[in-house]
């Protein structure tokens, strides 16, 4: 350890040396009126709350009665407990302890003749308002969403999370950054094993920097080479306290405005929180619709070569022969007029969520219109593939979580229905099905909801949504608790 010295110059030289160049360290010495020890508080310009500063500290400090109290041993006790008044005060003989906390916003108190430095809580970050995510729109339902700011986002939890089972264990990652992480779980629900792992896992992660959840999801995750997430990520309390309540554990850092939950099972990509705030009428029919989505945008553009490419035989002759029609001109194959689309269409798609708000409307017009109907008219693409691609387009917007996973399943199925015709297609299919049923997010099984739909109970929140009066019980790999009501007979 580095221990402080009881000369207050020697230590204030100290902080000068290790913050040499630094200009947003601040130096502040004073004096009490009946006392003559020098006294110093040292902090970051512009991390702190001013007014703290001087009505809560400087002032009561400068004016305190403390002669009497000058050459006792208890002068900084007396100082810290009974004369300046801010929420957290603790003491430190460390100088690594002492510079850790001034990098977070704190403040460092030193009087001469006392080997010891006080940290006292200054903190006052400027923060992003709590407003509605703007990835995560929804028509009803509560609209608070994470902001970057770690102990903003755990008291929006605990908000909705009114019980002492809610446990909340910090992590420092990072050896420059020292990123505060937590994890977030309740006791009573969540397994401990998967709470443990996930702290094993923490605890292993070795990098300089930590800027946003997303440098912990690659830690992280089971399968770091497949193209899909087995943990999920949100911007929206309510959805990370739906999973909290199913015994997941979340995962929150700070300076990141999305919040991590694990384990995660390929279903909960269909599943909206919007789900659970309206009829379950509706929520079923748009749940269904989301499966339907997920088929039409991975299958459509492969299915489509395919049939027109190998199987024209299987296409009612009215159909063939518009298509034929249609194709009259085209200089490209219809393999390679697909992918061309497919390109297009994602960089209409990438560029109108990259560029600002205002202008990502009129690209979308432009490309869908006016590239179109020219690419049309110009007979560098057929009709019928830009209705196969518009289809496949506007289904993928059903699922802005797996967007990127079907982007990459399109192509390979385009690609397979193109060399193999309908046989491709169905090894594609295949595949995809060994490895979704070949995953685990920390030891459950990704397509634990579809392994469990022999049973009456495992239906229920899976490819519909049922009554909250039938959703009693919890997963049974997931949570440790699986009632959710205090009258069932446990199952």
């Amino acid at each position: 350890m580095n221990n402080i010295s009881k000369n207050i110059r020697y230590n204030i030289k100290w902080f000068e040396r290790e913050f040499k160049d630094d200009d947003s360290i601040v130096y502040r010495s004073f004096q009490n009126k009946t006392s003559k020890r020098e006294m110093c508080i040292i902090y970051i310009k512009n991390m702190v709350n001013d007014e703290i500063m001087s009505e809560n500290i400087l002032r009561p400090i400068m004016n305190a009665e403390l002669e009497k109290m000058e050459n006792t041993e208890e002068y900084m006790d007396f100082i810290i407990n009974k004369v300046v008044s801010v929420n957290e005060v603790e003491k430190s003989t460390d100088f690594n302890t002492l510079v850790e906390n001034l990098y977070i916003g704190k403040s460092i108190f030193f009087i001469d003749g006392f080997a010891v430095g006080a940290i006292l809580n200054t903190l006052d970050w400027s923060a992003r308002a709590i407003n509605e995510p703007i990835s995560e729109t929804i028509i009803k339902g509560p609209r608070e969403g994470f902001n970057e700011v770690i102990y903003t986002n755990i008291s929006l939890i605990r908000r909705r999370i009114v019980s002492k089972q809610l446990k909340v264990k910090f992590f420092e990652i990072g050896t420059i950054t020292k990123t505060k992480v937590c994890i977030c779980y309740i006791e009573e629900i969540a397994k401990k094993e998967i709470v443990e792992e996930i702290e094993k896992r923490l605890n292993k992660i070795d990098i300089d920097g930590i800027l946003d959840s997303g440098y912990i999801e690659e830690f992280l995750t089971d399968e770091p080479m497949s193209i899909f997430k087995t943990l999920f990520s949100t911007e929206k309390p309510d959805t990370v306290c739906g999973k909290l309540l199913e015994g997941r554990v979340a995962i929150v850092c700070n300076g990141s405005p999305s919040v991590i939950t694990t384990p995660f099972i390929f279903l909960e990509y269909f599943q909206v929180d919007e789900d659970y705030y309206q009829n379950f009428y509706y929520a079923t029919f748009n749940r269904l619709l989301r499966y339907l989505a997920f088929f039409l945008t991975t299958s459509v553009p492969a299915i489509y070569i395919a049939l027109t490419n190998y199987h024209q035989e299987l296409i009612p002759t009215p159909l063939i022969l518009s298509i034929y029609e249609a194709r009259q001109g085209i200089p490209f194959p219809t393999s390679l007029e697909a992918f061309i689309m497919i390109i297009i269409f994602e960089l209409i798609r990438e560029s109108g969520i990259r560029i600002s708000k205002y202008s990502g409307s009129a690209i979308s017009i432009v490309g869908a219109l006016v590239v179109g109907e020219a690419a049309v008219e110009a007979r560098l693409v057929s009709q019928p593939m830009i209705i196969v691609i518009g289809i496949t387009g506007i289904s993928n917007f059903l699922l802005p979580k797996m967007a990127n996973s079907t982007i990459l399943i399109r192509i390979a199925f385009v690609i397979l229905a193109s060399v193999l015709g309908l046989y491709g297609y169905i090894f594609g299919v295949i595949f995809l099905t060994l490895h979704l049923f070949s995953i685990r997010s920390f030891g459950i099984p990704y397509m634990l909801s579809v392994e469990s739909m022999q049973s009456m109970s495992g239906i229920k929140d899976t490819y519909i949504r049922a009554p909250w009066w039938y959703m009693d019980i919890r997963g049974k790999l997931i949570s440790k608790k699986r009632n959710r009501k205090k009258n069932i007979a446990k199952s």
